[in-house]
């Protein structure tokens, strides 16, 4: 399994473009809260308890990313946490508006991320590795992370692989 400076680095080759990294902040973010909206309308209830699909889901990548970086996990968890309960208001909606501001929020964040991957002038990460749709939302959280002066380790260990950014 490939470590988390791997992971990032690989993905940071696809995103050396500050404007293109600018365009994934909104972009990568909607297209997260867009699935969620859509796999919450499974439900799965009992008399003791009740989830949803994408509790399954942000669960599986959440352990995913904690096996890559336990606090960089953690603080994954809290914002998929978060996008999950926003989600829920979308996911009671009637069917034909569920699906519609679903799939128009979905369709929203693809636009952003190939306006930025225009400007980037390569293709997106996940088109030679699906594991980039899963990488996305991480390498999302560290961009934030470094602007804040934080994890600067991390942030020198992904510019070796990918390459410094570029206006």
């Amino acid at each position: 399994m490939k470590t988390l400076q791997q992971q990032l680095g690989n993905y940071g080759l696809y995103h050396r473009s500050k404007r293109n990294v600018m365009t994934h902040f909104i972009g990568i973010p909607l297209i997260v809260f867009a699935i969620i909206c859509l796999l919450a309308r499974l439900e799965f209830v009992s008399t003791q308890f009740s989830f949803n699909a994408a509790h399954i889901v942000m669960l599986a990548f959440v352990f995913y990313y904690v096996i890559l970086s336990v606090s960089l996990g953690l603080m994954m968890a809290v914002l998929l946490f978060l996008l999950t309960i926003l989600a829920q208001p979308i996911a009671h909606l009637s069917f034909s508006l569920w699906l519609c501001t679903s799939i128009g929020i979905f369709i929203f964040g693809w636009l952003l991320q190939f306006i930025g991957h225009f400007f980037e002038g390569k293709k997106p990460a996940f088109v030679d590795d699906l594991i980039g749709l899963v990488i996305g939302p991480l390498y999302v959280l560290a961009e934030l992370l470094f602007i804040f002066g934080l994890y600067k380790n991390l942030e020198e260990q992904i510019n070796e692989i990918a390459g410094p950014t570029k206006e």
